[in-house]
């Protein structure tokens, strides 16, 4: 009894109440089994108090420094967040066995210390898949893709063979990395090694596929993977995937076929979806299906579907239902939203409603500085000097910088990045010298730098046309160019929203080296091809 309600979070205290039966009226003696389905309980939805109360009934009996119990103690700890005093029980232990080792990494990986994570998996005298697999997930759960495709490699050759965890984990380092010689490796793997492929797996599949830019054939795979009885994360990845290369057409179908097939969706499914609306300002489509959300669902609209729909308005121009959308929200909005309304009003070159938001935002904390930056680049956008230098100001009294852009770009296993202006690269010299001839060669076919997008009080156009030049996704272009064979296309990763001057001249070099070039930058992913990109020139 105790062990069915404990694998139960809502009935949790209901294993609690039966122990206490135990001891205090039946007074039966609790076993080590005892203990670590009552441990269990508590870890799942009792309180700290409840597990110290069991904690002091084992000592009492001579229990603590079981093995059993002892892990189970180790991981109410780690569940509740607690990885101090779960270190101290494991370091307490006198026999501590590969799961205890695990449990302490997941532990910190749980609790976003990585680094100690690391620390312990290197002392470990042996491993197994789930120490492979929980530190590899550790690594990509807090946004270090490259590392946990090193550890990826490293177990391929020191380690056990991976599993579909394992692997799933290392298919989201690819699409963050937009790394498709890896994913398509692994993809191999997978078929050759005849690893059961299951909904998890398949839909870290389609969306690296779908994030390095290979939408069609994340679509083939999909279809020939339907015979699955496909549950709802492959048709997440799916509808996401279509939303985020502004297929709003297909996504939408999909979701109608996801219907048909009695796929019951959740609260991802319609963030994919107005997503896809949003991209494809499908303005009634998208206010239909986030009513449809509770009235036909019963899935209460959170902070994320809100801004989506904040997203869509201010892309069709409505700007001022937006606004409206935005105050009228159940909860406060966040940055993603304030900075979603900002852009819009950028973008429609709304700047008396720009400045209203603009002065919500500056009494915001230091915690919101991405929207703080945005506010600048609107100021210095539309040439206000002193309105833009007033905000930079406050972001540096905060003690917090703006996020310098970086861009990459893989080459043959090997990720190459650059920073704004770097000089750092052993091909620097070469990289410069076709800047200039490329920039030649785009402005004879056309290309007129925006220099609204020089953040910075230069009167010279040809400073500012120097100071464009250097962006970081340009060079990282530039590179790829020197570096693949013509007719090759090019994946570029950016962390920062891609600038208009960056995303207009991008699409002149598609036209003019005849290119397909896809960039994933903070906000969605870029198409390029012929001079045009997917996102139609909103993002």
């Amino acid at each position: 009894m105790i062990k069915a309600h404990a694998v139960i979070p809502t009935s949790s205290h209901n294993s609690m109440r039966i122990f206490l039966s135990m001891v205090r009226v039946s007074g039966f003696l609790p076993n080590r089994y005892t203990f670590v389905f009552v441990f269990k309980a508590c870890g799942n939805g009792l309180g700290v108090l409840e597990g110290e109360q069991i904690r002091v009934h084992a000592i009492k009996i001579g229990l603590e420094s079981n093995l059993f119990v002892t892990n189970a103690m180790i991981r109410m700890y780690a569940n509740w967040g607690l990885v101090d005093e779960a270190r101290r029980v494991f370091d307490w232990s006198l026999d501590q066995d590969l799961y205890s080792w695990n449990i302490m990494i997941g532990g910190y990986v749980g609790s976003g210390e990585i680094g100690r994570a690391k620390e312990m998996f290197d002392e470990m005298s042996e491993r197994d898949v789930v120490s492979w697999t929980t530190i590899i997930a550790g690594y990509v759960q807090v946004g270090c893709f490259k590392e946990a495709l090193d550890l990826f490699h490293e177990m391929l050759q020191t380690g056990p063979p991976p599993n579909e965890f394992t692997l799933a984990s290392a298919l989201a380092a690819c699409a963050n990395l937009v790394a498709l010689d890896q994913g398509r490796w692994i993809h191999v793997y997978i078929d050759k090694s005849e690893i059961k492929m299951n909904e998890r797996l398949l839909a870290s599949l389609l969306d690296m596929y779908a994030k390095c830019g290979e939408i069609d054939f994340a679509a083939k795979v999909f279809h020939d993977e339907y015979g699955l009885k496909l549950k709802v994360w492959p048709w997440n990845a799916m509808i996401g995937g279509y939303a985020m290369h502004g297929k709003s057409k297909e996504a939408i179908d999909l979701f109608e076929q996801m219907k048909v097939e009695k796929v019951s969706p959740n609260k991802v499914t319609f963030v994919a979806l107005l997503n896809a609306c949003s991209h494809g300002k499908l303005v009634e489509e998208g206010r239909g299906y986030f009513k449809s959300m509770a009235s036909s669902y019963g899935i209460e609209p959170e902070i994320e579907h809100y801004g989506c729909m904040v997203d869509l308005l201010g892309r069709s121009g409505l700007l001022k239902e937006a606004e409206e959308t935005v105050f009228n929200m159940p909860m406060a909005p966040d940055a993603t939203i304030w900075g979603a309304l900002l852009g819009a009003c950028r973008i429609h070159k709304d700047i008396e409603r720009g400045q209203r938001i603009g002065k919500i935002i500056k009494e915001l904390d230091s915690d919101h500085i991405g929207c703080h930056v945005l506010l600048a680049n609107l100021y210095s956008a539309s040439g206000q000097w002193d309105e833009a230098k007033a905000v930079r100001q406050k972001i540096e009294v905060s003690g917090r910088k703006k996020t310098p852009g970086c861009s990459s770009i893989e080459l043959n296993g090997v990720f190459h990045q650059f920073l704004v202006g770097d000089r750092s690269h052993p091909q620097t010299k070469q990289l410069y010298l076709f800047l200039d001839e490329m920039t030649t060669k785009l402005k004879n076919a056309g290309y007129v730098p925006e220099f609204g997008e020089v953040l910075l009080d230069i009167d010279d156009e040809e400073d500012k046309e120097t100071a464009l030049s250097k962006h970081s996704e340009k060079l990282a272009i530039a590179f790829g160019l020197i570096n693949t064979p013509p007719g090759t296309a090019i994946r570029i990763v950016k962390n920062l929203r891609v600038c208009a001057d960056c995303h207009e001249a991008t699409k002149f070099i598609s036209k003019v080296y005849k290119r397909e070039i896809i960039v994933r930058d903070r906000i969605r992913y870029h198409h390029f091809k012929d001079g045009f990109c997917s996102c139609k020139d909103y993002w």
